[in-house]
Order: structure tokens, then sequence, then C-alpha cells
């Protein structure tokens, strides 16, 4: 595929001056609303409608939304490579999540917020998938590095931005959900504003070379590599953070006078600050030394080992301790990882469908995390769900070895 304002990737895109600021933008709007809305707002809400089955149903509303963010986003990252364009389905994914959104902030039964959800991740997914694609599409491979760490920087400074809305909201949710969901809308429409496209003509093909063709990059050795290492990572990262309210509500002996949505609210910015410093360092070095594989697996590795931190000191000191440490080892990760996506996709002209099948490793361990940590907890507690959630992230790391084509 080539887009008039795609140059190849010996050349820097002609838009490329002004399209990291928008990347970082629409970013920051998206991971806002995927950790204030997943991190607080849904918790908050489900352990409201029924406090004594809080932890099986938050499980559950997040499992099931999570199937249609595993859905979602690679069908549309399928039809925007197949219709040429990105702008409109970011637009419409952040105009649709702006109206689920509103309308989610009042439901008074699990039932009504598992539904809600479930289409809230949707309309996000729609927004994700034609996102990611813009940097394989716009950026050169020489600043891969550079610009997923700027894509990168989305996770600490938009889920700082969305904990930091939904903590202060927690008493009027329905503000928090609005609130969200206008950055998200308002950040599509400055991105499509100001980026411009032209629409590839694509010849049609039948439904079933489109299945055959949408799995078909899984069967590139580095492409399903890469794609276990990320689903592995994100499903122990996933599987502690999606509880961590319940955990600091339950098991974590915090100090005197400070509430569990409080204490998330302090820790949101010191894992994002972390997050900060090890996306721009790891990217920006990852390109220099033109090596990906040593920070994806020395960062994942860390991941794990960080776990054991609040496993045998559950107080105050430890977790912020491990928010520090966990913050630095997921920002390097996600990061570089992300770059080395991009140099091993199979095909560029299906870049964004194939990305969204990369994204199922960001969504599929969603679906799997909470009923993983639900039965965990109810059945071991939740020192133990530290421990499941550090060997995850360690075979994250083993996952990288076999890839070949990045160094």
């Amino acid at each position: 595929m080539k887009l008039t304002d795609a140059p190849p990737a010996s050349a820097p895109p002609r838009t490329a001056g002004g399209l990291l600021p928008l990347l970082l933008l629409t970013n920051v709007a998206m991971y806002a609303v995927y950790l204030g809305v997943g991190g607080v707002l849904i918790p908050a809400q489900v352990a409201a409608i029924d406090p004594a089955n809080k932890v099986a149903n938050l499980g559950l509303v997040a499992g099931v939304s999570a199937i249609f963010a595993t859905l979602f986003n690679p069908v549309a990252g399928a039809l925007s490579d197949r219709t040429g364009r990105r702008n409109p389905w970011i637009l419409g994914g952040g105009l649709a999540a702006l109206g689920v959104l509103a309308v989610l902030g009042h439901a008074r039964t699990v039932l009504l917020v598992a539904i809600g959800w479930c289409l809230g991740q949707a309309a996000m997914n729609v927004y994700q998938a034609a996102l990611t694609a813009v940097v394989p599409d716009r950026i050169p491979v020489a600043r891969r590095g550079v610009a997923s760490a700027v894509v990168g920087l989305g996770v600490p400074l938009g889920g700082t931005l969305g904990v930091w809305i939904a903590a202060r909201a927690a008493g009027t949710p329905a503000t928090g959900y609005l609130i969200l969901g206008a950055v998200v809308a308002a950040a599509a429409v400055v991105f499509t504003a100001f980026t411009r496209e032209t629409k590839v003509p694509r010849d049609p093909v039948g439904v079933g070379t489109q299945v055959r063709a949408f799995l078909s990059c899984l069967a590139h050795h580095d492409f399903r590599w890469a794609f276990i290492g990320r689903a592995l990572l994100v499903l122990g990262y996933f599987a502690v953070n999606a509880y961590q309210l319940y955990v600091l509500t339950d098991h974590i002996r915090l100090p005197p006078g400070l509430e569990p949505a409080a204490a998330v609210g302090v820790l949101t910015p010191i894992s994002m600050a972390g997050m900060t410093v090890s996306t721009l360092v790891g990217g920006v070095l990852s390109d220099r030394l033109d090596r990906r594989k040593i920070f994806i697996g020395v960062s994942a590795a860390l991941a794990g080992a960080v776990m054991l931190i609040p496993l045998f000191s559950p107080t105050w000191t430890g977790m912020l301790l491990f928010s520090a440490l966990n913050g630095l080892a997921f920002g390097c990760f996600m990061a570089v990882d992300t770059a080395l996506v991009t140099l091993v996709l199979p095909r560029a002209e299906d870049a964004a469908r194939d990305m969204g099948v990369l994204n199922i490793a960001n969504a599929g361990p969603q679906i799997i995390a909470p009923l993983v940590a639900s039965l965990v907890v109810t059945t071991a507690g939740y020192g133990p769900l530290f421990l499941v959630g550090g060997v995850l992230s360690v075979l994250g790391a083993l996952a990288i070895i076999p890839v070949r084509g990045v160094r």
C-alpha cells in the first residue's frame, strides 16, 4: 500500500514533523480511557453494585468485554486496510466511544455495566486498530524506535490523566465517563483534522480469502514469537493491574487515613513516571544501538522479578517500590517491542490488519487475565496472584529469544 503522504522508508514522511505530536495526543487519549475506565471507574462501579461478589463480577465484566476488544481490533484493522484509509476509523471510533461512555455511567446493574463496557471496548478498538497502523504506514524504519517511544508515552501520560480524572469523579462516575469520552473524541477530531491521507483503492476479495489472510501472519516465524512474547507479558501485567483497587482494599496494609481509591491516585503517577523514563530511554537507545531484543528481554524479566515485592512485603512501602519498578519495566518493553513488531510485519501493505492481529496479544490476555486472577484470588488470595504474574512475565522475556530477523 502506498499513501501520498507516506513516502518510502528511506525518506522521512512529509508529515513527520507534525505527526508525532498528534500520535502522542491520540495515544494519550486512548490510554486515559483504558486505564481510567478499566482501572478505576469499572471496578468502583462493580463494587458499589454488589460488594460481596466484586472479584468474580469484575472478572466477568473485564473478561467478556475484552472478547469484544479482541474481535473488533483486527477486523477494524482489516477494514481500514481494505478501504485504504485510517482517519475515518479513528474519528468514528472516538465519537462512538463518547456516546457509549456517556451512557455507561448510568448503568445500575452488573449486566448493564458489562454490556456498556463491551460496546466501549468495541468502539475503542476500532479507534486503536487504525491508529496503530499509522506508524508502519508513515514512519521510516530508522525512526521507528523514536516513534514507538512517542506512542509508548501514551501509556504513562494517558494513564495518569485517566486515573486522575476517574479518581476525582469517583463520587459521580457518570461525570468521569463523560469527561473521558470527550477526551478521546476530541483527540480523534484533532488528529483527523490535521493529518491528510489519500484513499488507496483495493480490489475486493472474497470472505474466505479475507479469513485465511487474516491469520496468515501468524505463520510468519518472527511475527508469531513476537505475538507470544507480547501476550505473555500483557497477561502477567493485567492479571495484577486489573485488580489493583481490590488489592489495595483487601491485601495491602495502607497508612491510616489513606483510602484505596486515593492510593491508586498516588501509585499511578509513580508507575507512569517510571514508564515515561524507560519509554524514552529504551526507544532512543534501541534506535541508536540498533538492538531490540536485549531491551525487551531485560525489561520483561524485570517485570517478573518485581512481582515478588508485594508477595513478600504487602505494605504501602512495598507497593510504592513495586509501582516504580513495574512502570520502568513495562514502559521499556512496550516501546521497544512495538518497534520490533513493525520490523517483522509479514507484508507492509497489510500493516493495519497484521498490527490488529498483534493487538489480540494485547486484548486477548485481558480476556483471560480477570478470569485467572479471579480464580487465584478466590482460591488462594492476593499474594499468589503476584507470583502468577511474575512467572508469566518471565516467560514473555524468554519468548523473544527465537526471533531471528531483529537483533
